[in-house]
């Protein structure tokens, strides 16, 4: 199988300003960093200073031990005050004891055995999108493609209205994309967003999400159904119900992470099968081996890079002296390239096994609640379009969300011959 030359950019990129990532994730600067560096300090112009945390077995490090990196004072760059960080705080923004209590009231909805239950509907939802665009020579994968599957899933799910969900991805995208002005009018580091400074990701738009949300539960609370949102307003194992502060935020995380995720790693995915045919055709032939080459899709996207967690105690790190207090920074689509566990890292091995990459936060307390979603929709989507495809070639450059946080294709134009 040929091996496809990757793009590895500058080996000295300024991994703190969100501009670098539009041009494509800096690898030679991050496999530089593991080999020289892998515990490095890094100053911010707007921020008190980060430690950056580049090898696989390191970020494992973090992401397991809790009792010393902590998630309760944000999980992105961000500096926030207690009153900022107790406003906006999710699920991922939690330690034990709270974070397992809360958790385990709303994992039943996420497990394996609930989501394998939407194969059909997943199913029928690729198969009517796949008929749309089937015959359309030309056209933008992104936006026609990974953005309505996800999109059109997630409103089944929460049992929304079909016309609603146009409306409510917009304003995800808003929300998690905003360090990018095709996005959002409230970019973080381009205008002043301090009257939003107690809403998530600094915010307007996420009132409107509340709002929504907390009119769409006071209507199933009248109406139960068998959704997602009914599920969440049902007693849980302990007992105990949902607060509506937790049952708002944790509708607006669905809404802003858990479809542009999964969006951006379909079209990561895409992007890798354009430019290697004999893959897709392999896919084409033995189906058996999607599940397999789901797993690369998604260590090869790495879409999350990183995320933040804060020492609370002094401790040591690839030798470096970390004080309480200081951020550290999990480069998840640092650790997913990593030599030492990952053999040739940039070839795009559709049978590699094991492939334990941390994109879901591997092993850890935080592992990703809509993992088993995730593959299960890449696996759907690409069984049910690459039967179809004769061939298919870039239209045009894609373009990249600029974010130093989310590794997003905005844009991914193509030609596709259909069968």
């Amino acid at each position: 199988m040929a091996r496809i030359e990757v793009e590895l950019g500058d080996d000295h990129a300024d991994l703190t300003s969100h501009d670098t990532f539009v041009n494509g994730v800096p690898y030679a600067t991050l496999d530089r960093l593991r080999r020289e560096d892998p515990v490095s300090w890094w100053d911010e112009e707007d921020g008190r200073g980060f430690w950056s945390v580049t090898r696989y077995d390191d970020v494992l490090t973090v992401s397991r031990n809790t009792d010393v990196f902590s998630s309760a004072q944000g999980i992105r760059l961000e500096d926030m005050d207690e009153e900022e960080t107790n406003a906006r705080r999710t699920l991922m923004e939690m330690d034990a004891p709270e974070h397992t209590r809360y958790r385990r009231m709303v994992s039943r909805a996420f497990s394996r055995r609930e989501v394998m239950a939407y194969e059909a509907a997943i199913r029928a939802l690729a198969t009517q999108l796949v008929s749309e665009v089937r015959g359309t020579p030309t056209l933008d994968f992104t936006k026609m493609v990974s953005r309505q599957l996800p999109m059109r899933m997630l409103g089944q799910m929460l049992g929304l209205p079909n016309d609603d969900s146009e409306w409510l991805v917009t304003r995800g995208d808003a929300l998690i994309a905003n360090t990018d002005d095709d996005f959002t009018e409230y970019v973080v580091d381009k205008v002043n967003t301090d009257d939003y400074r107690l809403l998530p990701f600094r915010s307007p738009i996420a009132l409107e999400l509340m709002d929504y949300a907390n009119k769409a539960f006071a209507e199933r609370r009248a109406n139960p159904k068998e959704d997602l949102l009914t599920l969440l307003l049902s007693p849980m194992v302990d007992g105990e119900f949902l607060t509506e502060a937790e049952l708002a935020n944790f509708f607006t995380l669905m809404v802003a992470a858990g479809n542009d995720t999964t969006r951006y790693s379909m079209s990561a995915a895409m992007k890798a099968l354009i430019e290697r045919p004999e893959v897709r055709q392999r896919l084409v032939e033995d189906p058996s081996l999607m599940p397999v080459a789901v797993d690369e899709m998604l260590r090869w996207g790495s879409v999350t890079m990183n995320f933040r967690r804060t020492a609370i105690q002094d401790t040591e790190l690839g030798g470096k002296s970390i004080k309480a207090g200081d951020k550290v920074l999990m480069w998840f689509v640092s650790a997913n390239y990593d030599a030492d566990q990952f053999d040739e890292p940039y070839f795009f091995n559709m049978e590699r096994t094991p492939n334990n990459h941390v994109t879901f936060g591997l092993h850890s307390p935080h592992l990703c609640l809509g993992a088993h979603l995730a593959r299960l929709e890449l696996r759907v989507l690409f069984e049910e379009l690459l039967p179809f495809v004769n061939d298919i070639e870039f239209a045009a450059p894609p373009t990249r969300l600029r974010s130093n946080f989310i590794s997003g294709l905005k844009t991914l134009p193509v030609n596709i011959d259909w069968k």
